[in-house]
């Protein structure tokens, strides 16, 4: 499902007339958010944000996991499993689930670390510490009370910001900016502030700087012409990281966020890259919601967050995990 044209820009009729509904979002989730969670006798970290859909929470949530483990910690994933029909808790085993009963991000983040999907969070967070989890990275959840984080930080994608500024469904928005940045210890901005989201965020709140890099298969695209195609929260960003490592853009195909791909659709575009004589490109996220007999022929294009002040981010897990002794 792709989010409605009015939520972006400035609001207009259609967020003015669901503005009561909007009210009451807003308030339901103020309340569930007085609610104390679980506390674990381990640090949990949540990579969240203030807008429905994607903002880059799960390519965050890597980076931190390659941090922890270069740490010598041995960090275990956990999140929802948007997508999935598995509600948990239950460890993810990419040889045995498939997106269609963990969801896409479950998948990528299982091949770094131990992953969890628990619609109940305080369950899945209690699953992981039984199982020998060091440190918790929750992807997504900060909108969910129910366990209790150490680390809060705000994803903000850089070319959407907050949408129209306006809470669900007059907006993009879960809750109120100010009430999701005041549970979090910094806000990580994601690309250039194309919005001036960063003018929304409380004064003392530190902001994060990164971007995101094409991985090392990139290289291999400069110069050639590729059927780029993905279902992400904003496919924008997959086809301008494509041209900025020198792929030619023969053709692009934006589907909604988590799209479930048929065999018919990604045969034509599999005909459309053989006509053009270009390679058929997506991403990690999309190549695991396409039927495996078709994946073959496709190009996977890894994406890395880069941060302008590493030492920022190694700062923020310094003061949240425990020296080990």
């Amino acid at each position: 499902m792709r989010a409605p044209e009015f939520w972006t820009g400035k609001p207009g009729v259609a967020a003015a007339l669901l503005s009561p509904i909007a009210a009451l979002y807003a308030a339901t989730t103020a309340r569930r958010m007085t609610r104390h969670g679980q506390k674990l006798a381990l640090p949990v970290i949540c990579c969240g944000n203030a807008t429905a859909g994607g903002a880059g929470k799960t390519t965050v949530a890597l980076d931190l996991g390659e941090r922890l483990r270069a740490r010598g910690l041995a960090p275990h994933f956990l999140l929802r499993g948007y997508g999935g029909k598995l509600k948990g808790p239950a460890r993810v085993d990419p040889a045995a689930h498939d997106s269609r009963a963990v969801g896409d991000e479950a998948l990528l983040l299982a091949a770094l670390a131990p992953t969890w999907v628990s619609a109940d969070r305080a369950a899945g967070g209690a699953a992981a510490e039984g199982a020998g989890a060091q440190a918790i990275i929750m992807d997504d959840g900060l909108q969910n009370p129910t366990l209790e984080k150490s680390l809060s930080l705000l994803i903000i994608d850089g070319s959407y910001g907050f949408g129209n500024g306006r809470v669900i469904p007059s907006g993009p928005l879960r809750e109120p900016v100010a009430a999701a940045a005041a549970r979090c210890q910094a806000a990580v901005l994601i690309g250039e502030d194309e919005t001036g989201a960063l003018a929304h965020l409380p004064p003392g709140l530190p902001v994060l700087r990164a971007r995101l890099v094409p991985g090392p298969e990139a290289a291999a695209l400069s110069g050639k012409p590729v059927v780029a195609f993905c279902g992400i929260a904003n496919p924008r960003k997959f086809f301008t990281t494509l041209q900025e490592a020198g792929a030619v853009l023969a053709a692009r195909h934006p589907f909604a966020d988590h799209y479930p791909f048929d065999d018919q659709e990604i045969r034509e575009i599999l005909t459309e890259a053989e006509k053009l004589r270009a390679i058929p490109v997506t991403t990690r996220k999309d190549i695991v919601r396409i039927p495996p007999a078709l994946r073959a022929g496709i190009q996977v294009v890894s994406i890395a967050l880069a941060w302008d002040d590493p030492a920022e981010i190694e700062a923020l897990l310094d003061r949240t995990i425990p020296e080990k002794t």
